[in-house]
Order: structure tokens, then C-alpha cells, then sequence
């Protein structure tokens, strides 16, 4: 499950779908067995998922910038393509295609940066695998062919790592694709304030939120197209940190399987860049997603 709103074309078949379908019946089993079959479905769509090649617009408190990305086995090439509404300068394009060769030039770039790519996939897995365990949940029922149910943190569970701890606190709502039983769209909140060595490594605030929808991109892969982070951290008592991130993703097309670093930089440079059809989202569109 990858690892963030547009019509998507693949494969020649143009996809309208966000993730929800035609409507269904009402939940038919309990809620916590959907979840389980749902985080089975994910969990084997992060071992056997395909690789895509698509733009990426990020909102940050460092500004915004409009990426290509092409996934491989090997980890994902990125090329920044715009930077705060504004095409790059030739000088920065040149320093992003440097940047892409550095990492085809050196082996010990290329490790780290698979080793970064393992360590995300392996957190995610991580994460998924915990829903049906760390909350509680209530059919809330249906909308836009999705079953929608409301968790809440499970009491009798306890949590032993930071991202359990983190994922513990959350309140929200989830909406699962009745047809194909694939997380949709989740939304959450931190119910309460962490702390990180009883306060003194850090604390993560109440109140922070997050919102995440996703797409079908083709009979078997689901993207992330549309992902709201907005969180407020201290750190070792002094530094409050707000992690502000909006992010849009879409245009996605796939690519072989096999794939390599190399072939994948070339085809960020030898093909016209992807670039965001628009500036409306159709999922804040369809979801409602606005700032809380």
C-alpha cells in the first residue's frame, strides 16, 4: 500500500473511480472481520504491487513544488519538474538531472537509498497490520459505495513501539470499497497528547490530524492521490516542530516491473514530464476534504 486526484488514464482506460463503487448492500459482517480482511488485502498488495509513474504536487511549509516519480524495485526516482507555481530555471533542472546521475554513479548512494526505500515499505506494512488490533470499530454506514465505520482506540491494547503509541491515539473514520474491500479513505485525529520519555524526548499535541484517499489504478494496484498531514511536535523541550503537508498525486501510468534506476531516470528525461491536469482535487471534491 503506496506509498498520497485526478482522472487517471491507464493502460488507455481512462479511471473516474475514487476508490468507492456502485453502491451495496449494508454490512453484512462485523466490522472488525472487514478490517481484517481489509488490511489482508493490503498487506498483499505491498508484497505483489506493480510500479507507476506519476506527478506529485506537494503544499509544505517550505513552499510547493510539482514532482515526477517513477517507482522501481530498486527504490523510487524523483525529479523536481516545478517550484512554486513556476517552471525550474534551466540551472535547476540541470542540478535534478545531477542529482538523478549522482545516484546512478555511486553504489553506496544506491544502497542507502534502497535501504530508505525497504525501511518505508516495511513501516507502512508495519502500521497496516496494527488496525485491527489497536481500535474498536462501528458500521457508520454506507456512502459512495464505501462502507464507512468510526474506530476508536482499544483499550485493552497495548502499545510497545512509537508508531504503535502514535497510531494509538487516533480517533477518526475509515471507508472501505465495498466491492473490492481496499482502505479508500481514512481520516484521523490525535485524541491525545503522547509523550516521548515521560515528556522530555518530546511530545506529539492533541489535535493534530491527518486525511488520506486513494484510488483504484488498475484491477489489482491502489494509489494514495490525495494525503493532508498537520501535526505540531516539541522536541527535547524546546523545539515545537508543525509538520504542514498537503500533497496531490495523479497521472498515473504503469511501468515494467523489472525496471531499474537507470531506466527509470531515463525516462523522466526522455519524455515529456507529467504535470497536475488542473488545481481542483477531485477527491477534496468528492470527500469534503478541508482544513479543520
Amino acid at each position: 500500500m503506496r506509498e498520497s486526484l485526478v482522472t487517471l488514464v491507464v493502460s488507455g482506460i481512462v479511471l473516474t473511480s475514487l476508490g468507492c463503487h456502485a453502491q451495496q448492500a449494508a454490512l453484512d459482517i462485523a466490522p472488525e472481520q472487514l478490517i481484517r480482511e481489509v488490511v489482508y488485502n493490503e498487506m498483499h498488495d505491498h508484497q505483489g504491487h506493480g510500479y507507476w509513474r506519476y506527478w506529485i504536487d506537494r503544499h509544505s511549509t517550505a513552499g510547493e513544488t510539482v514532482e515526477e516519480q517513477v517507482e522501481t524495485p530498486a527504490g523510487p526516482v524523483t525529479m523536481v519538474e516545478e517550484g512554486n507555481g513556476q517552471p525550474l530555471s534551466p540551472l535547476a533542472i540541470e542540478q535534478e538531472r545531477q542529482k538523478m546521475h549522482q545516484l546512478l554513479s555511486s553504489p553506496q548512494e544506491q544502497a542507502s537509498h534502497l535501504r530508505q526505500y525497504r525501511q518505508d515499505e516495511g513501516r507502512i506494512g508495519r502500521i497496516v497490520v496494527l488496525l485491527p488490533d489497536a481500535f474498536l470499530f462501528n458500521y457508520d454506514g454506507m456512502e459512495n459505495g464505501c462502507y464507512r465505520l468510526r474506530f476508536h482506540p482499544n483499550p485493552e491494547y497495548s502499545a510497545r513501539t512509537v508508531e504503535a503509541r502514535v497510531l494509538h491515539a487516533m480517533t477518526g473514520t475509515i471507508w472501505v470499497d465495498a466491492n473490492y474491500k481496499r482502505l479508500a479513505r481514512l481520516d484521523g485525529v490525535i485524541d491525545h497528547n503522547v509523550d516521548f520519555g515521560y515528556g522530555l524526548l518530546g511530545r506529539l499535541y492533541k489535535g493534530g490530524w491527518f486525511q488520506l484517499a486513494r484510488v483504484r489504478v488498475s484491477a489489482t494496484d491502489w494509489k494514495t492521490e490525495h494525503l493532508e498531514v498537520h501535526m505540531n511536535i516539541r522536541a527535547l523541550l524546546v523545539t515545537n516542530i508543525a509538520r504542514e503537508t498537503s500533497e496531490r498525486r495523479g497521472g498515473f501510468t504503469p511501468v515494467p516491473l523489472g525496471l531499474s534506476l537507470e531506466e527509470g531516470v531515463r525516462l523522466i528525461e526522455r519524455t515529456e514530464p507529467l504535470v497536475p491536469a488542473g488545481n481542483a482535487s477531485m477527491a477534496s471534491v468528492a470527500f469534503g476534504f478541508a482544513k479543520r
